[in-house]
């Protein structure tokens, strides 16, 4: 296996330069699909460039690029399906079909149980189905298989970050702090995948009461520059946020992180975040360039994300922008209504939950100005709502499915 596979499997280190020192087919592969995991719309325009340079090559692995890189994802997990149909032992292919999966929250355990069956004390095989298990509520044995999994290959942080779900998705927030703490060494320094394990941490400290010690984890440890890092900050201080807890002026900076992808509205859950950071800084000119970007998106009949954006980004993030405006109302409305296809988000039960959270405290805020004692003030409090429109952050109806 080649070192750039092994680090793609463990999700740790840079398995994107390591591939970039690689020759042959393979390697092409592997940097065309790590490429395309990424959430970054100018990963996915590399892609690009890396599937033309072996597109001729008949190949169902080159087939499956070709269908992401025409951003039709759930056709390339197609694709990989029939690949470990043909060899449930092809690893890249599970582990890109696994990614894919996430991404359009469409969590299944069909896929890895199939290739457990095939390679059943292969560490990576294991993380990946303890992962799927526990997205579809399994998670006594999603728990026991990712600790198999550590027990072959304690550095793999897909196998922590299975555990790490399940502790969370139980209840079992006291055991998630100690047993992280205890195994910290394992996944530490060990780029955006151990970030967001940092996140699952502090989201601990944050349900159990403890907000200092979840801001603490933030400065310390989540101040990473690539794209799920940025997610994962929002992710954090917008919880924050919706309890009322003064943030200071990590918002700010983290919105300045954020203004760079204002624009791209390639992938809905990245603008879902992004809007958080801007809502919460006042950064209301890059909130008007994400809505608009959004708008345009939904107007081109094709490629991916337009419908996820139609159906759940674009008003997902209009509600985030009429919390910050204090119509909460109308916040509560936009997310009220969303179609019970919202999970096809991406990422998740644990992330996706900021919707609902969202929902909840525009309830209460709407219901009541006054605040719990002993939190900071929000800074929205008090206002006089005005609508979105009036701030130039509605823009034109969103338009109805076609037909």
């Amino acid at each position: 296996m080649s070192p750039a596979l092994h680090a793609f499997l463990c999700h740790r280190g840079n398995a994107l330069a390591l591939v970039r020192q690689e020759e042959g087919l393979q390697a092409r592969l592997l940097e065309a699909s790590l490429l395309l995991c990424s959430r970054d719309r100018r990963d996915f325009e590399r892609a690009g460039w890396v599937y033309a340079a072996v597109k001729d090559v008949r190949s169902p692995h080159v087939a499956a690029l070709g269908a992401a890189v025409d951003g039709d994802y759930p056709r390339a997990s197609r694709i990989y399906d029939q690949i470990l149909a043909d060899d449930p032992g092809d690893l890249l292919a599970l582990a890109v079909a696994n990614v894919f999966d996430y991404y359009l929250g469409n969590p299944q355990a069909r896929r890895t149980a199939s290739a457990l069956e095939a390679q059943p004390d292969h560490h990576a095989v294991l993380s990946m189905h303890a992962f799927a298990l526990e997205e579809v509520g399994e998670y006594g044995e999603a728990e026991a298989l990712a600790r198999r999994a550590l027990e072959l290959e304690p550095l793999d942080l897909r196998a922590h970050h299975a555990v790490s779900h399940v502790l969370e998705m139980q209840g079992r927030l006291h055991e998630g702090v100690r047993w992280m703490g205890a195994r910290s060494t394992w996944w530490s320094e060990a780029g955006p995948a151990s970030t967001h394990l940092w996140w699952h941490l502090a989201l601990y400290h944050l349900e159990l009461g403890h907000p200092g010690h979840a801001l603490a984890i933030y400065d310390r440890r989540m101040q990473g520059e690539a794209l799920s890092e940025l997610i994962d900050a929002s992710a954090l201080l917008w919880r924050l946020h919706l309890r009322s807890w003064d943030v200071g002026s990590r918002f700010k900076t983290l919105a300045a992180r954020w203004s760079p992808y204002a624009g791209d509205a390639h992938c809905a859950f990245n603008d879902l975040h992004a809007m958080m950071a801007f809502v919460a800084a006042g950064r209301w000119d890059c909130a008007r360039r994400l809505l608009a970007a959004q708008e345009r998106r939904v107007r081109i009949p094709w490629g991916a994300n337009r419908d996820m954006t139609r159906l759940v980004g674009l008003p997902a993030c209009r509600a985030l922008a009429a919390f910050g405006r204090g119509d909460y109302a109308g916040a509560e409305r936009l997310l009220r209504a969303l179609p019970p296809v919202a999970h096809r988000i991406g990422g998740s039960h644990a992330q996706r939950d900021v919707l609902q959270l969202t929902r909840f405290a525009a309830a209460n805020r709407g219901q009541s100005p006054k605040r719990n004692r002993g939190q900071s003030p929000d800074q929205n409090r008090g206002q006089s709502p005005m609508g979105l429109r009036e701030w130039g952050l509605l823009g034109p109806a969103i338009p109805q499915a076609s037909r």
